[in-house]
């Protein structure tokens, strides 16, 4: 088919229709000229714009079946188009509820009223108007099922119909347009009867006269009768009646007559008001209510502005008929847009010039006339039609006709192109159809729709309805061809260049605007039905890739996210676990250990960035498949246990060279991990799992170099799955040493998850006999109350035989930290602010630039001039700690080397290197000294890192290790029945020879509990106290 076939008269014939006919008149009455003139604009516009920007997503490319539910998900993606696709399906189905019901009301009301089934005469109000409504609903049904039988027989007689109805449409308007010219100088007689400014009802009346004269004698009309309790002379009336005269008003005066003037502003009425002409004058008390309004032409509605726009918009509706047909197009590129373009500023003109040729035409009072009460019972545009109304009427009830037949016919194909489709599922039984492909199915769920809009009953109702689903339709369409021309995707080349983003933005603006301007309850609904259409297809629809738009966003805005994350690091508030997971695959290509990704959802909770990587040993070009096939294996697995994340798997002639790759280049830009979650070695001390045990330590290298924060689960197996629950239990913290708040940040994310939530936190931190117990209880159970935790806290004393005496000092020094804060002669309120400075005692953070410089204590107090406590960031504020008893693990024949005693804040801030700092464990030494020292730079090692001197333990002693005994001993007493136990994770051996001495004291330090979880912090603070 060409452009005038196959584009140009199916849109007109679907533009032009029932509005035109039925309510254009009552508009222009209701809402006057310029108001009516304003709304047809506005919907004109709209429709104008849509129409440029379909006209350039359907020149992009061949458009198949299926029109704008096509355009807009291969331009959206499959959400947006199912979304709108049924909304565009609904509001074909309502439209062609609304057609029916138009049909009815010309065939019950202008042709056959006698055919009523409830019969509304005598009848008035309320009762009159359930009986029309009843009418509506029974004859409505009959037609829509006439209608359905029609279209399941055979299509093929609808569409060769469509010609004959499209003829009858236009001969409509020419009649029309024929008879605006008649009335230039020969206006018809359709007299009008006033009572007053009252317009009264034609029907029952005989003459417009309250009596005549016949012979000698004057006798009462049927109008006398209305209005007064007898037919003599002398009987008692209506008070009105009695007061105003009749006069006989001319209905249709003519375009020469200057009524332009009359109707040019709007006449809004409230449901069941008289119908009142202006300029005229009547006698009438404001305060006495009307009394037989039955006998005036009243309001059937509520009418304002919003409303007409919401009744007008339908009949602009009907533009996507000529892309619907693209398949049947000779060259769809060039028809669709000069036929969509042609047939809206065609039927626009016609629209915009009804409205300024009726308001210079007819009266007003027969223009807010919906039903022609006042002429007759005569269709009101049918007044003004040459050669006769019924030209009009018989017109506009075949249009109505056939435009429900094409209603009933597209709306199931759209139905099955998404069905079709398989993007919502529970839509695919309506794909099938009859062995010729016809949508049996979905007629049917398309037909018991329909009847929804049929049991409402008013085409007043219906239209806002179907209003809404079309503008949302329009939106979107409008929505897809700007975000295509500003994402300048390659393939965005369309032929038609008449476009542009602004114009397709304004489309969209105005589709929204008149969405809330209709009716914003409706628009509400609309968009809820879209919404909830949206989020299904997004969790349960099939996945489609269509190289959509939203696609081009997403990509779009993942890059502005990644180089604003480049920006700098994330602030303490703003910290979470990125997790990088390292899992084993066997030789089937299977994850070795599922627990560890259980274990990732319960402390990610679908939040945050997460990565599940895995290593295979070889070349790349001989082990491609095995890596994906272990990538699959991932994905399997993640979406079993419902990680969202990214899946990576890394080949490398050697495992180690792979797990370190993985840990490098993991993730982009600002989105990586700073967490690695490895599980522990199971059988290190075997022979053939020697490797794994170089290689596990080796990671625990690599991301204390990285200052990664690492997570070593032990005994992985026993971890709880995600279906699992735990019912009561205990998350027990042993918190030894502050590492920027890991261990406190752990427990709380676990306990988000519903396997931990009912689970309780219990903190436990060391303390030695001579230390101020109560006080450390205190001060814990204040610093967890400032970051908000729930927890119960424990001070466990020990002998200085068990452990050192830097445990409480790095738990928190809070002593020393009152008395260093008295000597900075702070306030009672910048003490509170110095709260969080107290979990920064973390000597991974203390540096020392020269490894020589202790200073005396008036280092500490010492700061820059006009530099404040309070304006130091978090991340560097003042840290520092009174140094206790300091004892080194050395060999048998190594001695220390002893510094003389300093002051109790000898250690300068910020003055040490990450290479120089100092390394600390529990002492296997019986024999201390009382008296603090400081060690020598070149024997210290880090504290925050706990580093002994495996290399110089040798197997006896580390069988011994008498410190991390008697603390197992304490740990396991305290915490056996605990569901988790969560530690520090002392820092790696430096060489090869102190490896076995470096598991052997974790194997000890967490022997005789189920779950461990051994955690290492990266060198930063984690949590805050503050806002």
């Amino acid at each position: 088919m060409g452009t005038v076939m196959g584009v140009y008269l199916p849109c007109l014939q679907n533009i032009l229709g029932v509005i035109l006919f039925l309510r254009m008149t009552w508009l222009v009455g209701v809402g006057g000229v310029l108001g009516t003139f304003i709304i047809v604009f506005m919907c004109c516009s709209t429709t104008m714009l849509t129409a440029i920007s379909m006209s350039a997503i359907a020149t992009n490319g061949v458009v198949p079946a299926g029109g704008s539910y096509y355009m807009i998900s291969r331009s959206l993606g499959p959400e947006f188009g199912g979304a709108v696709g049924i909304c565009f399906y609904l509001g074909t189905t309502f439209a062609g509820a609304m057609y029916i019901l138009g049909c009815i009301e010309i065939l019950l009301i202008y042709i056959v009223p006698q055919a009523a089934i409830f019969q509304i005469e005598g009848l008035e109000g309320p009762e009159a108007e359930a009986g029309m409504l009843n009418n509506m609903r029974v004859y409505g049904t009959i037609v829509l099922s006439f209608m359905a039988l029609v279209v399941f027989v055979g299509v093929k007689y609808v569409n060769k119909l469509a010609l004959v109805f499209l003829a009858c449409v236009i001969l409509s308007i020419l009649a029309v347009y024929a008879g605006v010219i008649k009335t230039a100088f020969d206006p018809p007689d359709f007299p009008i009867c006033m009572l007053g400014n009252r317009t009264l009802l034609s029907k029952g009346l005989d003459i417009c006269a309250k009596t005549i004269e016949r012979g000698n004698a004057t006798v009462t009309t049927k109008l006398w009768k209305l209005f007064c309790d007898s037919e003599f002379l002398n009987a008692t009336c209506d008070e009105y009646f009695t007061n105003n005269n009749l006069t006989q008003v001319q209905g249709i005066p003519g375009v020469t007559s200057g009524i332009l003037a009359e109707n040019l502003f709007g006449f809004y009425m409230e449901k069941n008001d008289i119908l009142e002409k202006r300029g005229v004058p009547a006698v009438a008390d404001p305060d006495v209510p009307p009394t037989n309004s039955n006998r005036y032409v009243l309001a059937d509605i509520t009418s304002f502005f919003t409303l007409l726009v919401g009744i007008y918009f339908p009949s602009v509706t009907g533009i996507m008929a000529g892309s619907n047909r693209s398949g049947d197009l000779q060259d769809a590129q060039k028809s669709i847009p000069i036929g969509t373009i042609l047939a809206i500023s065609t039927t626009s003109m016609i629209y915009m010039s009804s409205v300024i040729l009726f308001g210079a035409c007819v009266d007003g009072v027969v223009l807010r006339d919906k039903f022609g009460e006042g002429v007759n019972g005569n269709l009101v545009i049918g007044t003004l039609a040459w050669p006769s109304p019924w030209v009009i009427v018989f017109g506009s009830f075949f249009s109505t006709c056939g435009a429900g037949l094409q209603s009933l016919t597209g709306a199931p194909r759209l139905l099955q192109a998404i069905a079709r489709d398989g993007i919502i599922p529970f839509l695919r039984v309506f794909g099938h159809g009859k062995a010729n492909g016809e949508p049996t199915w979905a007629l049917l769920l398309t037909a018991s729709i329909c009847e929804i809009g049929i049991i409402i009953a008013s085409l007043d109702a219906v239209a806002p309805i179907l209003s809404m689903f079309f503008l949302m339709c329009y939106m979107f369409v409008n929505l897809a061809c700007a975000l295509q021309t500003l994402l300048r995707t390659p393939n965005w080349r369309p032929r038609f260049k008449f476009y542009h983003w602004a114009l397709s933005f304004l489309g969209m603006s105005l589709c929204l605007s008149l969405m809330f301007i209709c009716s914003w309850y409706y628009a509400i609904v609309a968009m809820g039905i879209a919404g909830c259409i949206y989020k299904y297809i997004e969790f349960c629809g099939a996945e489609k890739e269509w190289g959509d738009g939203i696609r081009g966003i997403s990509l779009s805005a993942a890059r502005y996210a990644l180089m604003r994350l480049e920006e700098g690091p994330p602030h303490t508030k703003n910290w979470r676990p990125q997790i990088m997971v390292l899992v084993g695959l066997d030789a089937e290509q299977n994850v070795e250990q599922p627990r560890l990704l259980s274990l990732t959802n319960q402390l990610k909770a679908g939040k945050g960035l997460t990565i599940v990587g895995a290593c295979v040993e070889g070349t790349y070009l001989n082990n491609h498949a095995q890596a994906q096939k272990g990538e699959q294996a991932l994905r399997k697995l993640m979406e079993t246990e419902r990680v969202k994340g990214f899946s990576q798997v890394v080949i490398s002639s050697r495992l180690r060279d792979a797990t370190s790759h993985l840990i490098q280049a993991g993730g982009l830009g600002g989105l990586r991990h700073n967490t690695v979650l490895v599980s522990f070695p199971k059988n290190w001390k075997q022979a053939e799992d020697n490797q794994r045990l170089r290689n596990f330590i080796e990671v625990v290298r690599e991301t204390t170099t990285a200052s990664l924060a690492l997570i070593v689960p032990k005994n992985i197996s026993a971890y709880p799955s995600n279906g699992e629950r735990f019912t009561e239990g205990h998350i027990d913290v042993w918190w030894i040493v502050h590492d920027g708040g890991m261990l406190m940040l752990l427990p709380f994310l676990l306990r988000q998850h519903k396997v931990w939530r009912k689970c309780k936190m219990r903190i436990f931190t060391v303390a030695q006999m001579d230390d101020n117990s109560i006080q450390m209880k205190k001060d814990v159970m204040t610093f967890l109350y400032h970051l908000r935790l729930d927890a119960e806290v424990e001070v466990v004393e020990m002998n200085d035989s068990d452990i050192t005496a830097y445990t409480y000092e790095k738990t928190l020094v809070m002593e020393q930290r009152s008395q260093i804060l008295k000597e900075m002669h702070l306030t009672k309120n910048e003490r509170e602010r110095e709260i969080q400075s107290i979990t920064d005692v973390s000597r991974g953070s203390i540096r020392r630039k020269n490894p020589s410089n202790l200073h005396p204590q008036k280092s500490i107090t010492e700061e820059p001039a006009g530099v404040s406590v309070e304006e130091k960031s978090e991340e560097e504020s003042f840290r520092l700690s009174r140094p206790r008893q300091v004892q080194l693990i050395q060999g048998k024949n190594a001695t220390p080397t002893p510094t003389s005693p300093t002051s109790p804040a000898s250690l300068s801030v910020g003055a040490m290197t990450p290479g120089e700092e100092m390394q600390m464990t529990w002492s296997d030494e019986t024999e201390k000294g009382n008296n603090p020292s400081v060690v020598h730079p070149e024997t210290a090692r880090d504290m925050f890192n706990m580093k002994p001197e495996w290399e110089n333990l040798n197997q006896s002693n580390v069988r011994r290790m008498h410190h991390a005994q008697k603390l197992n001993e304490v740990i396991v007493k305290k915490s056996q029945e605990a569901k988790l136990v969560l530690l520090n994770m002392p820092g790696p051996p430096k060489n090869r020879t102190g490896e076995e001495n470096y598991m052997e004291f974790l194997e000890v330090l967490t022997e005789g509990l189920n779950r461990v979880l051994l955690v290492r912090g990266g060198g930063r603070e984690v949590i805050t106290i503050y806002s």
